[in-house]
């Protein structure tokens, strides 16, 4: 049984909504989202409103990785 599913709170500071998904810290770190966590560790733990936001900042890196890998 995972952390999640155990009942993890979201990472972000001033968040105490349950998380629903994990990141490797150096993924969330890349992504300059704006968002500070509360304690630095090897994942952070991400509600639905926070992984959303995540997902939008993380998008063009993505995208830019995906084109420097086929040229």
């Amino acid at each position: 049984m995972g952390k999640i599913k155990k009942g993890v709170k979201c990472s972000v500071e001033g968040c105490d909504r349950p998380a629903v998904r994990s990141i490797s810290y150096a993924q969330f770190s890349e992504a300059n989202t704006g968002l500070s966590i509360k304690e630095k560790g090897p994942r952070v733990y991400l509600c639905e409103t926070h992984y959303k936001e995540y997902k939008r900042a993380s998008k063009k890196l993505k995208k830019l990785q995906k084109w420097r890998w086929m040229a």
